[in-house]
């Protein structure tokens, strides 16, 4: 758990919050000065955490920082506080990206505004206790996702395990760059139209059994998650 020389309750009026790039809780209701002195603190919750995160994946340096949220205004980070404690516990960012992506024949699909899963984090403290399974159904009900919906960035074997015990997330679609996403991501599946294009989905079928089989161990600089 985080806890810091400022008292945070007034900043959780519930124990998950929503911030995006105004760096304000989006329950926050209050004039200028009041503003000016919660995006402050608010700054420096995200950038603790943040750090948290980065050591725990042996990064060198954040993934999320307020600095990175203030300038996306696609993403969007989830904080979890125990508010009676009044400790930081863990965070969930995400956002929408463009994306090029191989779909389950080998072809390459432009996705405009993909969901993406970018940092997760539950202090180590507070690990393997229900609650990375709540903030992250606190996302998905935000933001109107499905999980089998959503490209990953560069995630651990811990997420991968998390994602197939709580939605039997399992069979990924082997992709050329640090984004995984799983079987049934594309609703229209088309099919190849010609031999050499059946070959190279056979080929990629080979290569999503392999992933499969290693479950995610070709992965490096990794999300971290509880």
């Amino acid at each position: 758990m985080v806890d810091f020389r400022f008292d945070i309750k007034p900043l959780f009026c519930q124990p998950i919050i929503k911030v995006t790039s105004n760096l304000l809780p989006h329950t926050f209701r209050g004039d200028r000065r009041q503003s000016l002195d919660a995006t402050a603190k608010m700054s420096e919750i995200i950038d603790s955490l943040g750090l948290l995160s980065a050591k725990a994946q042996k990064l060198t340096k954040p993934v999320t920082t307020a600095q990175r949220l203030r300038s996306s205004e696609n993403q969007v980070v989830y904080i979890l506080a125990d508010v009676d404690k009044r400790v930081v516990l863990g965070l969930l960012k995400v956002g929408t990206k463009d994306l090029y992506l191989f779909d389950e024949f080998g072809q390459t699909r432009k996705v405009p505004n993909a969901p993406s899963i970018l940092d997760f984090y539950i202090h180590e403290s507070y690990q393997r206790s229900g609650l990375g399974k709540e903030l992250f159904e606190t996302m998905l009900s935000n933001e109107d996702w499905k999980p089998i919906k959503c490209s990953v960035d560069r995630p651990s074997d811990k997420l991968l395990g998390f994602l197939k015990k709580h939605y039997g997330l399992v069979r990924t679609i082997p992709q050329a760059n640090n984004f995984v996403l799983y079987e049934g991501f594309f609703d229209d599946k088309q099919q190849p139209e010609n031999h050499d294009q059946n070959q190279n989905h056979q080929i990629y079928r080979k290569k999503q059994q392999q992933s499969n089989g290693t479950a995610g161990m070709h992965l490096t600089n990794s999300t971290h998650l509880s």
